[in-house]
């Protein structure tokens, strides 16, 4: 597909035409073409696309925002690193988010830019004990494994997890497709370019919201290929990966061009870089009101899930945005 489209959002007491991706506080009255232009007429096929609600994830309804909190079991990641590398302070930190997130993100391995890659039983010694122990403490609330390897995606599903995040969109381990496909479990493919090491070095767009929309169907089409159930699919832009400042505001603008995929928009903006630069917060740990902006955008251009650190004040600042953009009875 070439010629992109994106449902201009618009959320408040008047009912839009259409609902976005099936989202009670959130809609559209028109599409435009990304190329350029003014609205569009579309088929039902395409409004379909659009507007129709996406399937439940792990018996969590796609109707309204959710929260995935980050967990992150590493000692170098860029704002949490270090934090929750033993298993007591992990599962506190679990039951602590898991009040108010409807999902988890584990890590084990720091993507941020320059980070090196981790040895797979490291990264799994880092992790599938940390699941295991979350789902032995009483948590039952789905819990993602973010890692582009397929083997430390396996011994996170065999000890409790139930999705995979992979930032490299399965081109990382050419295994990881097939594993998803196997275990049926969902998948969240992220647009980068590069690895960890040297994504920030010059990256380059000719329009970025294109480019990655077309990267992402790509990948999506891919995981179709290699038998994943398109119910199963996630797609996320990838804020920070391979982007300038200026390419993930044009990313954060235009969000709502990747409900043309038909899928659940997952958007990870939190406590990133750009957030410091533009908001004056040198350390990550300081970008939290950055990062509610960010998280307010993306639930305001529909995305289905917002990846965070800070879950408590994210669940807060929905409850109350969402009090003033659904439209009233």
């Amino acid at each position: 597909m070439t010629d992109w489209l994106r449902p201009v959002a618009i959320s408040g007491a008047e009912r839009p035409a259409h609902l976005l991706a099936g989202q009670s506080h959130i809609g559209f009255d028109h599409v435009v073409d990304l190329r350029g232009g003014g609205p569009v007429v579309v088929d039902e096929a395409r409004l379909a696309r659009l507007a129709d609600q996406r399937a439940p994830l792990c018996g969590v309804s796609q109707d309204r925002p959710r929260i995935m909190g980050i967990l992150n079991v590493t000692p170098d990641s860029f704002s949490d690193g270090g934090q929750h590398d033993t298993l007591a302070a992990a599962v506190a930190r679990a039951g602590v988010m898991a009040e108010a997130a409807d999902f988890l993100d584990i890590g084990g391995e720091s993507t941020r830019p320059g980070a090196r890659e981790v040895p797979i039983a490291e990264e799994i010694a880092r992790t599938a004990p940390v699941i295991r122990a979350i789902r032995e403490a009483g948590l039952r609330l789905p819990i993602s494994i973010d890692t582009r390897k397929a083997a430390v995606a396996e011994a996170a599903l065999d000890a409790g997890a139930d999705i995979v995040n992979d930032v490299s969109a399965m081109t990382f381990d050419p295994d990881m497709a097939r594993l998803v496909a196997e275990r049926e479990v969902p998948i969240c493919l992220m647009h980068s370019r590069g690895d960890p090491e040297t994504m920030q070095n010059d990256p380059r767009y000719d329009d970025v919201l294109s480019d990655v929309l077309r990267s992402l169907s790509e990948r999506v089409e891919a995981a179709r290929a290699a038998g994943i159930k398109e119910a199963n699919i996630i797609v996320d832009p990838g804020i920070g990966f391979g982007k300038t400042v200026a390419h993930n505001l044009t990313l954060l603008r235009g969000l709502s061009a990747l409900h043309d995929l038909g899928l659940p928009v997952l958007l990870g903006a939190s406590r990133k870089r750009f957030i410091g630069t533009i908001g004056g917060a040198e350390v990550a740990a300081e970008r939290m009101p950055g990062s509610l902006a960010m998280a307010l955008q993306g639930i305001a251009q529909g995305a289905q899930i917002i990846r965070v650190h800070d879950v408590a004040e994210t669940a807060q600042a929905f409850r109350l945005w969402l009090a003033m953009a659904t439209p009233e009875a």
